[in-house]
């Protein structure tokens, strides 16, 4: 699979520079703006990084797996760590959460390195201390029609804009590969675990979250996953207390440097 995805990035890539155009993207800076967006947040880590996640539930955020685990230690994090702060804008936020549980996708293995062929496992739900019940934000229902063409759109965090949520109405679903989705949405350092949103008759409904982005002869693409399957996966895994993280640093499979990771260079985490 992984020799097809790279395939299709490369046709991408020479595809791009025609179709190249301004990306739009918005920025969130007061109330008006960001109304209906508030459910999107920014994940806070200690060591000082960070990564965009989505309300899909009173107390449960979605986010990408590698979220969990710190760059610079390649272990998993501590969850009291970890803070939600849905809706921040300049320093404050319409709610801010601790996170007392957490799961992966029993498939995700975390590697210093993104790898592509990983993408549809790259997947976390974090489970908040307290539900966030307020009228001002509203979680976000997951979509189920996903697929090449598909025109969708992308709110997140990331670098030179992490005090403010930025939307980009219109992106498009280049191509998939295997479960892979291939996106080109304007994202960035930080964008990791960001929403992608599909407008069905006016209800915005997310039908990925972000994992990795790939920068291809100077065109940067998104890659995230079909989210039906994987999501019910997790919710399984939550409701059942398996592969879940506590408040101590969890256990899960990690690769180092040197060990088999089928992961091109081309790839890189958001």
């Amino acid at each position: 699979m992984r020799k097809s995805l790279l395939a299709l990035l490369a046709a991408l890539a020479l595809a791009s520079g025609a179709q190249a155009q301004d990306s739009g993207l918005q920025p969130l800076l007061n109330g008006i703006d960001a109304r209906g967006w508030e459910a999107v947040g920014r994940i806070d880590m200690a060591e000082g990084g960070f990564c965009t996640g989505t309300l899909i539930a009173p107390e449960l955020v979605l986010t990408a797996a590698h979220c969990l685990f710190s760059r610079r230690t390649g272990q998993a994090q501590a969850l009291n760590d970890l803070e939600f702060r849905a809706g921040l804008r300049e320093g404050r936020a319409e709610a801010s959460r601790r996170v007392r549980r957490a799961v992966i996708h029993p498939d995700y293995v975390f590697s210093e390195t993104p790898d592509a062929t990983r993408v549809s496992a790259d997947l976390a739900l974090l489970e908040l201390d307290h539900p966030i019940r307020t009228t001002r934000i509203q979680p976000f229902e997951i979509s189920r029609t996903v697929g090449r063409g598909t025109e969708v759109g992308i709110v997140s965090y990331a670098k030179d804009r992490a005090e403010h949520p930025s939307l980009q109405k219109v992106c498009n679903v280049l191509g998939t590969a295997g479960p892979a989705l291939v996106m080109d949405c304007d994202i960035d350092f930080g964008a990791s675990g960001a929403p992608i949103f599909r407008d069905e008759a006016g209800v915005m409904r997310l039908v990925s979250v972000v994992s990795s982005m790939a920068d291809l002869n100077g065109e940067r693409v998104a890659l995230g996953m079909d989210l039906a399957r994987p999501l019910r996966i997790l919710r399984q895994e939550l409701a059942t207390g398996r592969a879940v993280f506590d408040t101590i640093p969890g256990e899960a499979r990690v690769l180092r440097p040197g060990e088999r990771s089928d992961t091109g260079a081309l790839f890189v985490r958001p």
